[in-house]
């Protein structure tokens, strides 16, 4: 592997020399589809939140959808500070924070990074889920072997590390959207726009049929209450009380995973051949897909399939533990819930028989296998800006001959084979929402510190002041959802999360202080503007600090009221 260490900022536009760099090899629309997978994260999770939910669901996707949306222009807005930079808007963001604490800049590329990368792991599990759902039973023995390496029931009841044909088949998709990557940025985005357009054609066909047919009962998608079950475990209609809201921060708290990602589309800006331009246009445009998409999906999934009903009460021993849990019909259904059963029932949703169903479902498969590319682009350069700026190892700042950084590629693939072993995903899902709700409440701050501290800096793209604020408002939203309805994924969930987000500060002192010995590297040294330099400064003052405490109480508050 022919790879050498380059500066981000080296290189110029389109610089030709003889050693590794990114390349500018695409425009907006390159970006468009290489983020284009985005929608198809509505997969991953439309089952357990509509599972969750309930009638509500649908109106918790157009909420969070419209919530991504307004807070992607802080976004634009931050990533036209920097054209030279890759990774995204952690590392734009980080670059606000770092002159007040050198501890916060690594923690929201961390965050960004273990938000993101899981989709790999997640996407793939899936993607072969339901291609073992099309050629075999379900009670075929390739679907029910399986070797137990670890329990890790005191994480999550029921949680474990396993080797099944899901994870065998899943690593083979890795291991193919692996090999797309190492070719660079413009073959991928080639690649991507062809899966696109196979890929997103049955997203819409599913979304707009069933609208279009008006075969979507009103019944289905109203009385707008949260899901409730009495005591013999049948549906109900809930009430707006502090149960029910919980459930719907939950849900808002899960869907920001999917309906936030398409900020993904600025992780390019290094690669853009005009940057200054094409970095709005490519988050504008993923942006409104996205809104489409997140709408009219859940509406017509839930809308055709239905809430469902109790099927079979749940088994209880003499001292009330359940040994048998209730079974549900339609959006309550075990496989629903768990994602495996999506495809199939999506498919099911538009008739015309088994062979157009499994047609279907093979699309859907291109749709997770998009979002897995998506994600490994998106994620890998935020591994190799963070380890060019001095927040990671060195090795992570490499790049092959086709300017693809192959050393974090690989990282990535090692980490989501570990998560790929996993038995619960939607548990996994939540963990890594986690950090991105972090990574998110520390990057739409950093806009106003941007502000602040740099006035008089160009902006390509300048957002409106009040979209600003909004998104700053938006913000605390956040982690007022993640503290109150985190911990519905999961006992512990919040707190394991919080966890892996502090792993950074160990992986951060080793390499600042012990490799670096203090000092970060020059070019991020010019970029983050450390030194007494006219036109920048850290004039916000106590303000970042008081945004980080009210941050850390708003959490403490939403998980104290919350009613689990």
């Amino acid at each position: 592997m022919n790879t050498t260490t380059v500066d981000a900022a080296a290189g110029g536009i389109g610089s030709g020399g003889g050693s590794a760099t990114l390349h500018r090899k695409i425009g907006w629309a390159g970006a468009f589809w290489v983020a284009s997978g985005v929608p198809a994260l509505v997969l991953f999770s439309i089952g357990s939140i509509a599972a969750t939910v309930g009638k509500p669901s649908w109106a918790v996707w157009i909420i969070s959808i419209a919530f991504g949306f307004l807070q992607s222009f802080s976004y634009a807005e931050i990533a036209g500070l920097f054209p030279h930079k890759s990774g995204g808007a952690s590392v734009y963001g980080a670059v606000a924070w770092v002159r007040y604490s050198k501890m916060l800049a690594p923690l929201s590329v961390w965050c960004n990074w273990l938000a993101w990368s899981p989709v790999l792991a997640i996407g793939s599990g899936l993607a072969a889920g339901y291609i073992l759902s099309i050629l075999f039973a379900p009670d075929a023995a390739i679907n029910t072997w399986q070797i137990t390496l670890m329990d890790l029931s005191g994480i999550k009841a029921g949680l474990s590390l396993r080797i099944n044909a899901t994870f065998v088949l899943g690593a083979a998709v890795l291991l193919a959207a692996f090999a797309i990557q190492h070719r660079g940025i413009l073959q991928a985005a080639r690649m991507q726009m062809v899966l696109g357009v196979a890929a997103l054609a049955p997203l819409m066909l599913i979304g707009l049929w069933p609208l279009l047919s008006g075969d979507v009962p009103s019944a289905n998608l109203t009385p707008l209450y949260p899901l409730a079950k009495d005591a013999g475990g049948a549906v109900i209609d809930g009430a707006w009380d502090m149960a029910g809201l919980t459930l719907i921060a939950g849900g808002l708290f899960m869907a920001a995973w999917s309906t936030y990602g398409f900020e993904t589309a600025v992780c390019y800006t290094r690669e853009f051949r005009n940057p200054r331009t094409d970095t709005f246009k490519a988050i504008l445009y993923s942006g409104l897909l996205c809104i489409f998409v997140f709408t009219v999906v859940p509406l017509a999934f839930q809308g055709s399939i239905g809430l469902g009903q109790l099927v079979t009460p749940a088994v209880v021993d003499a001292a009330g533990t359940v040994v048998t849990p209730a079974v549900y019909d339609g959006i309550l259904a075990p496989d629903i819930y768990s994602g495996m059963g999506v495809a199939h029932a999506m498919a099911h949703m538009l008739g015309g028989g088994a062979l157009i169903e499994h047609v279907l479902m093979a699309m859907l498969v291109l749709a997770l296998v998009l979002s897995i590319m998506t994600s490994m682009a998106g994620s890998s350069r935020t591994l190799y800006q963070a380890s060019v700026d001095g927040w990671l190892p060195k090795y992570l700042s490499h790049v092959n001959a086709n300017g693809a950084p192959t050393p974090a590629m690989w990282t990535d693939l090692g980490f989501n084979l570990i998560l790929l072993l996993m038995s619960d995903y939607v548990f996994v899902l939540a963990i890594s929402n986690v950090c991105y709700i972090l990574f998110n409440f520390l990057n739409l701050n950093a806009a106003w510190i941007h502000r602040i501290d740099r006035p008089t800096w160009p902006r390509p793209f300048k957002a409106p002041s009040w979209l600003i604020a909004i998104g700053t408002v938006l913000a605390f939203v956040n982690l007022a959802l993640m503290g109150m309805g985190a911990d519905i994924w999961g006992a512990g969930t919040l707190a394991t999360g919080l966890l892996a987000a502090a792993m950074i500060l160990p992986v951060f002192f080793y390499r600042h202080y012990i490799v670096d010995k203090g000092e970060f590297p020059a070019a991020m040294q010019e970029d983050m503007h450390l030194g007494s330099e006219a036109g920048v400064g850290t004039r916000a003052g106590i303000l970042p600090f008081l945004t980080l405490a009210g941050g850390a109480a708003l959490i403490a508050i939403a998980h104290a009221v919350a009613v689990l």
